[in-house]
C-alpha cells in the first residue's frame, strides 16, 4: 500500500523514500527558507547575454560571469557548430584511450602560449581541475597552506588530497609567513604547497601574489593559483600571474574556460613535467570523456580574440568602474574590489533575499549571494559588469538600485 500511496501522490511516476530521508530533507529545507539560506533557481529563457529573460520578463543582466560578453560571440558559434560538422557533438572516450582529438592538443598549446608556461592540461570544468590536479600532488604526508577565503572547489581538492591543511587569515603576509615558517621547521611534512585564488570571487580583491612567491622561495614551497576570475580580466587577459610578471614562478596555474573565456572547461598550466604527470596520475583526467569539439574550437576561437586585441578587456574596465562610482555615490557598502566583481554587502540574509527579489521585479537581475557562498552576516548582491553592458544598461541598473535601495532603507 505504501509504494502505491507514493506512486498515485507522484502523478504515477514510482518513488520509494525512506522517512528518515523525509524528515532530514523537510526539516532542513524548511531551516534554510527560514532564514533566507535557500537559493531559488531561475532558468534562462535564450542566451545568458546583457539582456535575459526570465520568466517572459527582460532583465539587464548583472550576475554572469560572461566578463568579456564571449559567450554569445558570433566567431565562436561558427568555429563550434565547423567542429560538430567535423568531428561530431561529443569525443567518444576518455583523453587516455582515444578521445584526445587534435583539437585538444591544440588548445593546449594554446593555453600554454596563452599562461606562458612550457605546456597545459586541459578539463571538464574548473572544479574538476582543482579535485584533480592537487590530489595528484599531494597526500597525507604533506601540508597545504590555504588562505581562508579560497574557492570551494579548492577546499575540497585540498581535502581529497588528505594532506594536513593549514589554513592563513586572508591575504595575511604575516601570518602566511608565520604558518609557512612552522609547518617547514616541523619537519613533519615531505612537501609544502600554498593555494591561492587570483582573484577572490565574492569580494573581488586580488592575492597578493609576489609577496606569496616571496614567501615560497624562502622555504621551498609550491605555489598553486586558481585564476578562474582572472584569466581574461587581468594581465591583459593572460590572468593574475601574468600580472604581477610571475609566469616562471608560480607552480600552478589553474584557471576555468567558462567566464571570461566564454564557454566551459578548465585548465592546468606550468612545467612539461608536471602536465605529464597530471595525465597519467589525475583521476578526472583518466576517467572523464574529454570536453566536446564544440567547445575546444569555440575556446580556441575565445583565446585567438583575446590575445589579439584588448577592445574588450578596455570596456569590461570602463564598464566596471563606472557601475562601481554610481554605486558608491548612491551609498552603497560596495567593499574594496579590484575587479570587475562589484558586491553590494548588505549583511541581513533575509534583506539581502528581499533587495535581490525587489531588484528582479522592477528590471535588474543581480543574485543575492548568502551564507555558505560567504560568511553570515555578510549577505550581498554581487554585480558582474560586462564588456556586453552598454551605457544606458547600466544608468537603468543604478536608478532602480537607487529606487529600491531607499525603499528598504539600505541607502
Amino acid at each position: 500500500m505504501k509504494r502505491l500511496h507514493y506512486y498515485l501522490l507522484n502523478g504515477g511516476i514510482d518513488v520509494m523514500t525512506s522517512k528518515t530521508l523525509d524528515h532530514f530533507l523537510k526539516e532542513n529545507l524548511d531551516d534554510l527558507k527560514e532564514r533566507g539560506l535557500y537559493n531559488e533557481i531561475d532558468p534562462v529563457e535564450g542566451a545568458n547575454g546583457a539582456i535575459i529573460k526570465i520568466d517572459g520578463r527582460e532583465l539587464i543582466n548583472l550576475s554572469s560571469n560572461n566578463y568579456l560578453g564571449l559567450a554569445t560571440n558570433e566567431r565562436m558559434k561558427e568555429a563550434a557548430i565547423e567542429a560538430i560538422n567535423e568531428y561530431g557533438v561529443g569525443a567518444g572516450a576518455v583523453r587516455t584511450i582515444n578521445g584526445t582529438l587534435d583539437l585538444h592538443v591544440k588548445l593546449e598549446e594554446k593555453l600554454a602560449e596563452f599562461k606562458g608556461t612550457e605546456a597545459a592540461i586541459s578539463y571538464q570544468s574548473g572544479f574538476n581541475c582543482n579535485m584533480a590536479a592537487i590530489s595528484a600532488v599531494m597526500d597525507k604526508n604533506d601540508a597545504i597552506l590555504s588562505d581562508e577565503l579560497n574557492h570551494a572547489s579548492i577546499i575540497d581538492g585540498c581535502r581529497l588530497s588528505k594532506a594536513k591543511i593549514i589554513r592563513f587569515n586572508h591575504s595575511d603576509m604575516e601570518d602566511l609567513r608565520t604558518k609557512a615558517k612552522e609547518a617547514k621547521e616541523s619537519g613533519q611534512y615531505n612537501k609544502l604547497m600554498i593555494i591561492t585564488d587570483g582573484v577572490f570571487s565574492m569580494d573581488g580583491d586580488v592575492a597578493k601574489l609576489p609577496e606569496i612567491v616571496e614567501i615560497a622561495e624562502e622555504f621551498d614551497i609550491m605555489v598553486y593559483v586558481d585564476d578562474a576570475h582572472g584569466s581574461g580580466v587581468l594581465g591583459k587577459g593572460a590572468g593574475t600571474v601574468k600580472h604581477f610578471g610571475l609566469s616562471d614562478k608560480v607552480d600552478f596555474q589553474m584557471g576555468t574556460l567558462s567566464k571570461a573565456i566564454g564557454v566551459v572547461g578548465g585548465y592546468v598550466a606550468g612545467k612539461q613535467s608536471l602536465i605529464d604527470w597530471l595525465k597519467v596520475r589525475s583521476r578526472p583526467f583518466l576517467f572523464s570523456t574529454a570536453v566536446t569539439p564544440a567547445d575546444v574550437a569555440a575556446t580556441i576561437k575565445s583565446l585567438e580574440l583575446i590575445t589579439n586585441s584588448t577592445e574588450l578587456q578596455d570596456q569590461m574596465w570602463e564598464n566596471s568602474r563606472y557601475l562601481k562610482e554610481g554605486l558608491k555615490k548612491l551609498g552603497f557598502e560596495i567593499g574594496n574590489s579590484e575587479t570587475p566583481i562589484t558586491p553590494c554587502i548588505i549583511g541581513d540574509e533575509n534583506t539581502t533575499q528581499k533587495f535581490s527579489k525587489r531588484l528582479n521585479e522592477e528590471g535588474v537581475y543581480a543574485k543575492s549571494i548568502v551564507f555558505p557562498t560567504v560568511p553570515r552576516g555578510t549577505g550581498r548582491v554581487r554585480n558582474m559588469p560586462t564588456a556586453a553592458h552598454t551605457k544606458e544598461m547600466l544608468d537603468n541598473a543604478l536608478a532602480i538600485y537607487e529606487k529600491v535601495g531607499k525603499e528598504l532603507g539600505i541607502i
